[in-house]
């Protein structure tokens, strides 16, 4: 038995990666894994055994650190959070609600805005630097700003992630040419992008990390944040910290409550309008969480 990680998914097929420089094995996943309604992500770090004619089969998946439904991806250092202020213009609320699944699951965001050539995205940008997030404006184009998104990555397991068309995979082709991704454009009659990317699979780059190019959204994929209750929420939205003792009244949603220290922060302009409206979005659709749909 060896040791690897799970590198591509397809088709029923785990692509593992071993140790040591090893080759990739294609391998099938125990029939237990099934029967007890586990599936195998991009991301694990397995235990498998290699057969005789080249294939194998995934005995074990070790302890995650975290997982993902979507991106469907397990054992995450960072979020790479994909933006555009030009064509297509990114909703706000993408980028805050996959903010908060990072924090929900324990890795770090870093919001990086493409195609700057085209619009600088100076309130976007303001809003997640003030709000405490790595934050960078780059080019796929021209290479603006990729020398420092590229350090960021060095030696990390990153999610690209971005709604369909700002360029995850036209980032990656910039910053390690041998990739080769497919990269499509974007319709000009609905000014948003075409998905390119069918599934999720790691990518190794010369500097040490591994990156994960994953299929496209858009704000019609965006349900209510994976298993993070209504009271929970208010902890994935880090410039609340400071103010989250203040309030008038234990148990205070932040949402429209008196004496609310929350929203006497956003009145006076510590906290970003667009930030606290995605707050109060996803709390609505937190309450209409149960518990039994996590069983």
């Amino acid at each position: 038995m060896s040791e690897g990680v799970i590198l591509k998914a397809l088709s029923g097929f785990y692509y593992v990666d071993g140790k040591d420089g090893a080759p990739t094995v294609a391998c099938r996943a125990r029939g237990r894994f099934r029967h007890e309604k586990i599936t195998p992500l991009v991301g694990d770090r397995v235990v498998f055994t290699a057969l005789s004619d080249g294939s194998g089969m995934v005995d074990e998946i070790l302890t995650r650190k975290n997982q993902f439904q979507r991106p469907a991806v397990a054992n995450i250092d960072q979020l790479v959070i994909i933006a555009s202020g030009a064509v297509p213009i990114t909703d706000p609320f993408l980028v805050d609600r996959m903010i908060s699944l990072a924090e929900w699951k324990g890795c770090e965001a870093l919001v990086c805005i493409n195609k700057c050539d085209l619009d600088a995205a100076e309130a976007l940008y303001a809003t997640y630097r003030s709000a405490g997030f790595q934050t960078f404006r780059v080019s796929a184009e021209t290479g603006e700003g990729l020398s420092e998104l590229y350090a960021a990555i060095a030696g990390k397991v990153s999610a690209f992630t971005g709604n369909s068309g700002v360029g995850k995979s036209s980032i990656l082709n910039a910053l390690e040419p041998g990739f080769g991704l497919q990269v499509g454009e974007v319709s000009d009659k609905l000014g948003r992008g075409r998905h390119t990317t069918r599934h999720v699979e790691l990518l190794r780059l010369n500097n040490g990390g591994l990156v994960a190019d994953t299929p496209g959204f858009s704000s019609f994929d965006i349900d209510r944040l994976e298993g993070c209750r209504k009271d929970d929420l208010q902890h994935t939205f880090r410039e609340f910290a400071p103010y989250l003792d203040g309030c008038r009244f234990v148990g205070c949603a932040h949402v429209k409550e008196k004496g609310c220290a929350v929203l006497e922060a956003l009145a006076e302009g510590k906290i970003a309008h667009s930030r606290h409206a995605s707050y109060v979005r996803l709390y609505e659709q937190a309450k209409e969480h149960h518990d039994w749909e996590d069983k």
